[in-house]
């Protein structure tokens, strides 16, 4: 089924931050599609970053760097580090030791850059891993990663009400590879019901009745570890099935190549942090 927009789709400029995989490898396992024993060609991941950001720079958006650090494979993955509303920033505390001192890089990052409501979180969260923010809401994920107890203190820090979701299959260990908000003025979104309990599946469906509904083979391509401009969609370009479902709506899909860096579990979302107001 087509379904027209009432009006043009209009992308509206955004500021994005990014770390480059100066240092990313893949030497553990903390979520199924990482396998050590792949070797990573840095080189190819590195080329397929800069053609990610320069896309972003091309389509009139601003793009800060985070200078990676050593002994941080996985800083590449910047959403992660932070949630950012309004110019207020809601700190990381990752689940898992290998990467928790990404989140002190990231608060230094905001502090040198002039930012100072800055929230250190007392429970654990992953950014925007888990959180995937409308002007209207923040939905949120748990069940792998961040704590049920990371959503009242997002709100409580936002303002903002905040809907838990629950993940329930491994490989959509984060939110942001099992939705994706396509126009967050108007609150449009794309999801994998599956990923999601029966009961987050009916809040999602109640929510959000308009939703693109994706299959598991575009799931499985990380389609929804995708960046929307509320025009452009930028997604990887495996997730071929969901090219004509976005034109129909009136967005314009954008595939990129970052398969160097599906071998750490993340896609196009996963390496782009929104630094919103």
């Amino acid at each position: 089924m087509t379904h027209e927009p009432r009006e043009p789709r209009v992308a509206r400029p955004r500021r994005y931050l990014m770390c480059p995989p100066a240092h990313f490898e893949v030497t553990y396992s903390i979520n199924p599609w990482m396998d050590p024993s792949k070797p990573v060609d840095l080189p190819l991941a590195l080329a397929q970053w800069e053609e990610l950001r320069d896309r972003y720079r091309s389509l009139g958006h601003t793009v800060e760097t985070l200078e990676p650090r050593p002994g941080l494979p996985d800083m590449v993955y910047a959403a992660n580090g932070a949630t950012v509303v309004d110019g207020r920033v809601f700190g990381a505390r990752f689940a898992h030791p290998q990467r928790s001192a990404e989140a002190l890089a990231h608060l230094d990052w905001f502090r040198a850059h002039g930012y100072t409501d800055i929230h250190e979180p007392a429970h654990i969260n992953e950014g925007e891993g888990d959180f995937a923010v409308t002007s209207a809401l923040v939905l949120a994920g748990r069940g792998f990663r961040s704590s049920p107890l990371s959503h009242g203190e997002v709100q409580e820090f936002f303002g903002r009400p905040v809907i838990g979701l629950d993940l329930v299959d491994p490989r959509y260990y984060h939110l942001d590879t099992a939705l994706c908000v396509l126009d967050d003025t108007t609150g449009e979104i794309m999801y994998y019901p599956e990923a999601f309990s029966p009961g987050s599946r009916a809040v999602l469906a109640q929510l959000f009745p308009d939703a693109l509904v994706v299959g598991p083979k575009d799931a499985a391509a990380l389609g929804l570890n995708a960046v929307s401009d509320g025009l452009h969609v930028l997604l990887p370009q495996g997730a071929v099935g969901l090219f004509d479902p976005l034109r129909d709506r009136g967005f314009e899909p954008v595939g990129v190549d970052l398969g160097e860096l599906l071998k750490g579990g993340g896609s196009v979302k996963c390496c782009t942090q929104e630094l919103r107001g």
